[in-house]
């Protein structure tokens, strides 16, 4: 059995944490580890053997939250893509979200990669998952699905969230129907959590 992480009494600790867990593998673990700042927050990347559906994402964070307890200051999230899931799985993600102020759910639609594709422009006409990947290959040629740091300054993350918020207008009350993504909303929390 693994030894249980406890980290020592009267020791600072950051002062908030967000657990993620992802659909994806790779994309979607880096770039979110490309907001972490330790000595603030705590981005915790629940890492995946093979892409998950929503279903087991749920099962995965639920897992998690039984076993290391959130503090009211800290989050859990579930980060997927629309794909052709269907919407009872979706909406039981959309649920569980509802049932805590401090749990959370973001859809990207059709796909993660769309979200990066906003950090780059505004995406008009790109709808389905093969135009999104052509578009984003403009911007990053040698685009493998691991997250060049260098290419998501700062600024570019303003710009995306900006534009996803633009485009989420009115604000989707639970996922993207349309081309789109509610990734903003967990960037956004994390880049003010960061401020603080």
């Amino acid at each position: 059995m693994k030894p249980h992480f406890r980290r020592p009494a009267g020791q600072r600790r950051y002062k908030r944490m967000f657990v993620i867990v992802a659909e994806g593998t790779v994309t979607e673990q880096e770039y979110f580890q490309l907001l972490n700042n330790e000595s603030i927050i705590h981005i915790k990347c629940l890492r995946n053997r093979t892409n998950l559906n929503p279903k087991d994402a749920l099962l995965r964070v639920r897992e998690h939250i039984s076993k290391e307890s959130l503090r009211k200051t800290d989050e859990a999230w579930v980060v997927v893509d629309r794909d052709s899931w269907a919407k009872e799985h979706l909406a039981a993600l959309h649920s569980w979200a509802q049932s805590r102020s401090n749990y959370g759910f973001a859809l990207s639609n059709p796909k993660f990669e769309f979200w990066l594709l906003l950090h780059f422009e505004d995406a008009k006409g790109v709808v389905t998952s093969e135009q999104c990947s052509k578009q984003l290959t403009k911007h990053l040629p040698d685009y493998n699905k691991h997250v060049d740091a260098r290419k998501f300054t700062d600024e570019r993350i303003k710009a995306a969230t900006e534009r996803a918020k633009k485009r989420d207008n009115p604000s989707c009350t639970d996922w993207p129907r349309n081309t789109g993504t509610t990734v903003y909303k967990l960037v956004e929390k994390i880049l003010e959590s960061g401020k603080k």
